[in-house]
């Protein structure tokens, strides 16, 4: 059940009435330690906006949104009974895991595609997008965290991301990659609990790494509050139907359960 969001008033609101709210909430059920956040599951764009000029097949690329990991991670949530969040909004809109001043946050050209819509973005417009789709995806984690906090609840952060299967013409041969930045204690154990799958090529800070320039999530949500956590991507072309993402959940279910009492 999603809860319910209300855009501050304010002269020049971004999102209408026929707009989705900015991010969709998917309740725990039980106690479960585990917080699944999806910066990038989303692929809407305001009707303001109009689809930022762009046809419906190039937001449906990787560049618009993290291809499959919305499946992933609401079957996840399941398996586990854990509290999960999925950002509504296309990252060509405003990407919700970039930190102010961050190359990208509002792409004018992403994968050799340029966005019409993010061509010349003045300052009002940028603003926008924070207060309406930003600012509101991550208060209400960082509300979720407080909460948690207050209530003595043990948090184990995991940040759910895809990667396409080849960018700038290099294939990426990794099935999966864990990333992270100051802290590789949960990271490290699920890259070798994956390692010893035997069946899949892991990432160890591939195909990206964290850093406090180009990430917002982990800086702020995780490492500002000591959290066990890690970043995790997944190869889209294993979870572009909804058989890859049940399967990826069930994979990840039983290894996050297998690891989960470590970190007590």
């Amino acid at each position: 059940m999603a809860d319910a969001f209300v855009p501050p008033l304010h002269a020049a609101t971004l999102l209408g009435p026929s707009d989705p709210a900015p991010f969709t909430v998917h309740p725990a059920r039980g106690r479960s330690p585990f917080v699944l956040i999806a910066d990038h599951a989303g692929q809407q764009v305001p009707a303001a906006l109009a689809d930022l000029g762009l046809p419906q097949a190039e937001l449906d690329r990787h560049i618009g949104w993290d291809i499959g990991i919305a499946g992933v991670t609401r079957a996840l949530a399941g398996l586990l009974g854990a509290w999960a969040i999925e950002q509504t909004y296309s990252r060509l809109v405003i990407d919700c895991n970039r930190p102010p001043g961050a190359p990208g946050r509002f792409a004018p050209v992403s994968d050799h595609t340029v966005v019409p819509g993010n061509q010349r973005l003045d300052a009002a417009a940028q603003e926008a997008r924070v207060r309406e789709i930003f600012d509101p995806y991550h208060q209400r984690i960082s509300a979720e965290l407080d909460a948690r906090s207050v209530a003595g609840t043990r948090t184990i952060l995991i940040a759910m991301h895809s990667f396409t299967p080849a960018m700038q013409g290099v294939a990426r041969p990794w099935h999966a990659g864990v990333l992270y930045q100051r802290d590789a204690r949960f990271a490290h154990a699920l890259l070798h609990a994956l390692q010893a799958e035997g069946d899949l090529v892991m990432g160890d800070n591939q195909p990206y790494a964290v850093s406090d320039a180009t990430d917002y999530a982990i800086p702020v949500h995780a490492e500002a509050r000591g959290l066990a956590h890690v970043e995790l991507e997944i190869r889209q072309d294993l979870i572009a139907d909804s058989a890859g993402q049940l399967a990826w959940a069930q994979r990840l279910a039983r290894v996050f359960n297998q690891l989960e009492p470590a970190f007590r």
